[in-house]
């Protein structure tokens, strides 16, 4: 019985001693921190392309007077510069070609300024400057070039490094245009017709930011 009790104590201080040196060789580590959170900064130039469609108010047939609307496709260039933790301000040029209607070939060009208010990825903006169009009609009545202003607000969002896309309206005024011309079979038309266009598109922008300042991922 003594032997046994002895053996017995034996097995017990060695499985102890076993357990208390696995138990000294574990190590625990804490779980690795959180990634930072995104950066965005709307510092820098800016390139991209454009579609939409185009509503004009003219009410002269022989110049496209027409609510109908018109496919538009252009493209813009840009820079901003974010002056403040949720203010940008910037500056952007863009050239649209409209569809052919009623024998009139369009494009609509503008250069503005644009200031926005951002939260991170996005950017609520209104923009506004100067406007041109150039129209051509096929009638005979030639090129015919336009001057006026134009306004515009938007929303653009940051949804990938280096890319961001955007919704915009942009209003289009060259004031009234007074015409003297002949359609065929030789028919003098002459009048006066409101010159401005209503537009909406949806564009896509690729992003340069100045020192690598751009959205962190």
């Amino acid at each position: 019985m003594k032997k046994f009790l002895l053996t017995t104590s034996a097995l017990l201080l060695i499985t102890t001693a076993a357990s208390a040196a696995d138990m000294r060789a574990r190590t625990y580590t804490k779980a690795p921190p959180p990634p930072p959170a995104p950066i965005y900064n709307w510092t820098g130039l800016y390139l991209g392309g454009h579609i939409g469609a185009a509503f004009s108010d003219n009410n002269n047939p022989f110049f496209g007077g027409s609510n109908d609307a018109q496919f538009m496709g252009g493209g813009q260039v840009g820079a901003d510069y974010q002056f403040a933790p949720s203010w940008v301000a910037g500056l952007e040029a863009n050239y649209s070609f409209l569809t052919n209607s009623n024998n009139i070939n369009r494009g609509l060009g503008s250069v503005t300024g644009r200031l926005g208010w951002t939260w991170g990825p996005g950017l609520l903006y209104v923009k506004g400057g100067y406007a041109w169009a150039d129209t051509r009609n096929t009638f005979g009545f030639g090129q015919v070039g336009s001057d006026g202003y134009t306004v515009g607000a938007g929303i653009e969002y940051m949804f990938a490094p280096s890319w961001s896309a955007k919704v915009e309206y942009q209003y289009y005024d060259f004031g009234s245009v007074n015409f003297v011309g002949i359609i065929p079979p030789a028919i003098p038309v002459a009048g006066t017709f409101r010159n401005d266009e209503h537009t909406i598109k949806v564009g896509l922008n690729y992003r340069f930011n100045f020192g690598g300042m751009g959205p962190a991922y």
